[in-house]
C-alpha cells in the first residue's frame, strides 16, 4: 500500500510538475504584446536559464521552441519577433511579440529550470490575438447655416447727411479736407457765421411795404402835380 501511494506521488510530480498555472493575456492585431514571466532572484546564484516555447510545458524545456537564454543573455532565437525585453538577471524574462498576428494565438510556455529534479517552474500563459477594431460610425458633418428672420436687418448702412449754412463765397473758407481742416479754420467759420446778417421772413415783408408805400406816395404827387398843372 505505501509503495502504491509512492509511485502514485512521484507520478504526479513527473508529469504535472511542482508549480502549473495558466494566464490569459490578450492583444490585437499589429500590436506589441507582452506575455509576463518571472522568477525570484536573490543572488548571482540563482540566476538560471529557461526557454519559452509554443504548447503547454511538457516534461522537459520546451516543445516548439522560441527563445532560450541562460539567465544573462539569450542564446536561441527562432525569429525576430520574439525577445526578452525584461531585466535577466534580475529574474523578468517575460516574452515580448512584435507585430502580433492572429497566428500567435494559442498556449505558450514559459519554463524556467531550477537545480534538481522536479524543480523546474512552468507556467502555461494563453494567448488571444483579436482584430483590431474599426469604428462603424459614420463622420459627423455640422453645418452652421445663419437665416435671417422677417423685418430683421442683415446688413445696416448709415447714411450720415451734414447740413451747413449757405454763405457767401468770399466768406467761404476754401479748404481741401473739408468745411474744417483745423481749429482755427473752425473759428473762423463761426465767427463769420455769428457777423453774418440773416434777414428773417417778417423783416423782408416790412421793407418791401416800404418799398411799396414810397413808391405809391410818388405817383400821388406826380397826379397831383400835374392836375395842378392842367387846371
Amino acid at each position: 500500500m505505501l509503495s502504491y501511494v509512492c509511485v502514485s506521488w512521484i507520478l504526479l510530480v513527473l508529469f504535472a510538475g511542482p508549480t502549473v498555472s495558466e494566464l490569459v493575456v490578450t492583444g490585437e492585431v499589429g500590436q506589441s504584446i507582452t506575455v509576463p514571466c518571472t522568477y525570484s532572484v536573490r543572488s548571482a546564484k540563482d540566476i538560471t536559464s529557461m526557454c519559452w516555447g509554443r504548447d503547454s510545458c511538457p516534461n522537459s524545456q520546451c516543445s516548439r521552441t522560441i527563445i532560450w537564454t541562460d539567465g544573462w543573455k539569450v542564446t536561441e532565437q527562432h525569429g525576430s519577433r520574439y525577445l526578452l525585453q525584461g531585466d535577466l538577471p534580475k529574474g523578468d524574462v517575460s516574452l515580448t511579440i512584435m507585430n502580433a498576428e492572429e497566428a500567435d494565438s494559442g498556449t505558450y510556455c514559459c519554463r524556467v529550470e531550477h537545480r534538481g529534479w522536479f524543480n523546474d517552474q512552468k507556467t502555461n500563459l494563453k494567448v488571444v490575438i483579436m482584430k483590431a477594431r474599426i469604428s462603424t460610425a459614420s463622420p459627423h458633418t455640422h453645418t452652421s447655416e445663419q437665416t435671417s428672420a422677417p423685418g430683421s436687418i442683415s446688413e445696416s448702412s448709415f447714411t450720415i447727411t451734414d447740413s451747413w449754412t449757405l454763405v457767401s463765397a468770399s466768406e467761404a473758407p476754401q479748404t481741401a479736407s473739408g468745411p474744417c481742416s483745423g481749429t482755427s479754420d473752425c473759428s473762423d467759420v463761426t465767427a463769420n457765421v455769428q457777423n453774418t446778417s440773416v434777414l428773417l421772413p417778417s423783416q423782408q415783408y416790412s421793407e418791401n411795404g416800404l418799398y411799396i408805400g414810397i413808391g405809391s406816395c410818388a405817383v400821388l404827387l406826380v397826379i397831383l402835380i400835374l392836375a395842378l398843372f392842367l387846371t
